[in-house]
């Protein structure tokens, strides 16, 4: 009787549903995935993700966010690429850790020990929700480092013959990684279309990157009219330097994971030349009996 009483309840909260939904004219389950793929690359939007962020388009109206902190945080999603409000992006986290925290209520009936479970998962997932834009940035702003020794190094060689700058990075582009070839797509276009150095002061600000600002400044000088083949020779020696130390610290990660395989390995051999002993062992004890 209660199953009945229990699918008969979730059969007609669907079927209201669907009525409001025709009524107000919501767009269906296809639409909205449409509309959230638009601008994605090789990503499919979750059927989850688009009820999650129509409940967090509703909250986000009802959301706000200091000026100054609000502005930094929408530029912090514009350069990690995630193509949404600040306020969509809060109550776009309070929106999945709350349905998360929802489930915490039946299991207050039916399982009271995996209640503060889902309340803990919440609460981990409204904190990560928060920073994986931060984490985006850090991405792709570590993939556009790794770029720029040599980067610099073409501008240094460059420098020699040309001093067109937009030349210089169009040229680069074609043999730029995926991240640094849209960021640098975003830079040409904007200084085709408004003065150069304006163009570059808002590529600097874009990324927040120290080593970035270095070359920045050093294009600027550029488009000057500085002689700024030493400037780009010494930033040259410098980011290879910086290069060679990156490039130590991931070797020096690696030895604790080929220690894991090698234990891993061990214990396989071990356990090959254990069942060997114990085959043999069997073998000689069935030939004397």
């Amino acid at each position: 009787m209660m199953m009945q009483l229990f699918f008969t309840g979730i059969l007609l909260a669907a079927g209201f549903f669907l009525i409001l939904a025709d009524m107000l004219r919501l767009p269906v389950m296809g639409a909205a995935k449409a509309m959230l793929n638009t601008g994605k690359e090789n990503k499919k939007t979750k059927t989850t993700e688009v009820w999650l962020m129509a409940g967090a388009i509703r909250l986000s109206k009802y959301i706000r966010i200091e000026a100054y902190k609000r502005s930094r945080m929408a530029s912090i999603l514009k350069a990690s690429g995630v193509a949404m409000t600040p306020e969509v992006y809060t109550a776009y986290a309070i929106t999945k850790s709350g349905a998360i925290g929802l489930g915490a209520l039946p299991c207050l009936f039916l399982l009271p020990l995996l209640a503060p479970v889902l309340v803990i998962l919440a609460v981990l997932t409204y904190f990560q929700e928060t920073k994986r834009a931060d984490e985006q940035l850090r991405e792709k702003r570590e993939q556009i480092e790794g770029e720029l020794p040599r980067f610099v190094a073409t501008i240094e060689q460059t420098l020699k013959a040309s001093r067109d700058v937009l030349a210089m990075i169009e040229t680069y582009k074609k043999n730029a990684g995926p991240f640094f070839a849209h960021e640098l797509e975003v830079l040409t276009a904007d200084m085709r279309s408004s003065s150069y150095e304006a163009a570059l002061t808002r590529f600097e600000a874009r990324l927040n990157s120290p080593m970035l600002s270095d070359v920045v400044r050093g294009l600027i000088g550029v488009l000057r009219g500085d002689d700024s083949a030493v400037y780009f020779q010494m930033l040259t020696h410098d980011f290879k330097a910086l290069e060679l130390q990156r490039l130590k610290g991931q070797a020096q990660k690696i030895p604790p994971k080929i220690r894991v395989f090698s234990f891993l390995m061990l214990m396989c051999f071990l356990f090959t030349y254990l069942a060997i002993i114990a085959m043999e062992i069997m073998n000689s004890l069935g030939t004397m009996f």
